[in-house]
């Protein structure tokens, strides 16, 4: 009788084992079926939005382009500009050296009546 007992109790638990494991396989089937689903979804989605990921940075990439473009030209204008500034300023200079060194005392009065004024005002 105690044999027999253990005989229906192991079956039993067997069949619940069985059921248990059933209903597991099931469960995950659903989830390996819902992860899958959404993986596809994404997939579509991200392969939906690449094309227009692409044209935005095309267009981003010719505005760079265009903005190099415009600048380039402006930039070896101010280049010239700041050549010719210097040219300028050597020449200034030359032109002022020769001067003092012409008429000394004509620029010792001038640098003194400059340095008068500019007190003045100072105050």
């Amino acid at each position: 009788m105690d044999t027999t007992a253990r005989g229906t109790t192991l079956s039993t638990s067997g069949i619940s084992n069985h059921a248990e494991s059933n209903t597991l396989n099931k469960a995950s089937s659903g989830a390996h079926a819902a992860v899958d689903s959404m993986a596809g979804k994404a997939e579509e989605a991200a392969s939906k939005a690449k094309p227009a990921i692409d044209r935005v940075a095309a267009i981003a990439h010719q505005a760079v382009d265009k903005a190099a473009g415009a600048a380039a030209p402006t930039a070896d204008w101010l280049s010239e500009q700041g050549e010719s500034l210097k040219g300028t300023q050597k020449k200034l200079l030359e032109n002022t050296c020769n001067y003092v060194s012409a008429n000394p005392g004509k620029a010792l009065g001038m640098a003194l009546a400059a340095g008068f004024l500019i007190s003045r005002m100072m105050r």
